[in-house]
């Protein structure tokens, strides 16, 4: 990286997993030579959470986020023990979590869901954390629950898909918009145009690596293509966007 160089953060990538974990320095070394110098990290299931608490205190890692994806299956303590991590940790986010009604065929399944989410929303506000949320064909669940809830605290609406309806009801609830390697698909023709309308002050990137590279590892050096894919939409300089994304990543990170 050159002192000329675009810096960038990557707003959600999973360094706990085994493919990036194991594989540590050079994934960071990768990353700093296209000058994503900063990570969020968020977790998935309770195995993680140990990991990314080790990670958090890395220099580069600029937050972290421990929390229940809706695709896992949890015990029934799992709660509990959140609550006490967020006791001890007063930095740490609560997530990844949220909905994912594309993954539930059931109304039980849907359910499940919903109730783990309402109790993670309940800790995120009782301990003022913001949340890392992830939601897929669930908008409206996703919203009912913030406002049942009475969650306050905001946050980063991970690998953004929706409308700009859905986005503006977002920023109403204090959250930020992570934009993802969907911007890469020349054929997600909706976040496209969403990407390109989003209001500046909006913006984040992010990759969700490992995951969302059929056939390969995704890494966190692939934010500066997502920074490029959308400088070219919204016809601006890649230097611009950067420097957008990261004083919007400062404003709710610090």
């Amino acid at each position: 990286m050159t002192p000329h160089t675009p810096r960038f953060t990557d707003s959600h990538c999973h360094l706990a997993e085994d493919d990036l974990f194991f594989r540590l320095p050079e994934i960071l070394a990768e990353a700093k030579r296209a000058g994503v110098c900063r990570f969020a990290v968020p977790a998935v299931r309770r195995r993680d959470w140990d990991r990314v608490c080790q990670l958090a205190r890395l220099p580069e890692t600029a937050l972290a986020a421990l929390g229940l994806h809706p695709w896992f299956v949890h015990a029934p303590d799992d709660l509990a023990d959140l609550d006490d991590y967020l006791r001890r940790e007063p930095a740490l986010w609560v997530g990844e979590t949220g909905l994912d009604f594309h993954r539930a065929a059931t109304a039980a399944e849907r359910d499940t869901q919903t109730q783990l989410f309402a109790a993670q929303l309940d800790l995120a506000q009782q301990h003022r954390r913001p949340i890392i949320l992830h939601q897929v064909r669930a908008a409206e669940a996703v919203f009912r629950q913030i406002r049942r809830t009475g969650f306050t605290q905001g946050g980063i609406a991970h690998a953004f898909s929706g409308s700009l309806e859905t986005e503006q009801i977002l920023l109403k609830q204090g959250f930020k918009i992570g934009i993802g390697m969907l911007l890469l698909n020349p054929n997600a023709k909706k976040l496209h145009r969403t990407a390109a309308a989003l209001p500046p002050s909006a913006l984040l990137l992010e990759t969700d690596s490992p995951f969302m590279l059929h056939g390969q590892i995704n890494t966190p050096a692939n934010v500066r293509r997502v920074a490029e894919a959308l400088a070219r939409l919204r016809g601006c300089t890649l230097a611009e966007i950067a420097a957008q994304t990261e004083a919007n990543f400062n404003e709710i990170s610090t």
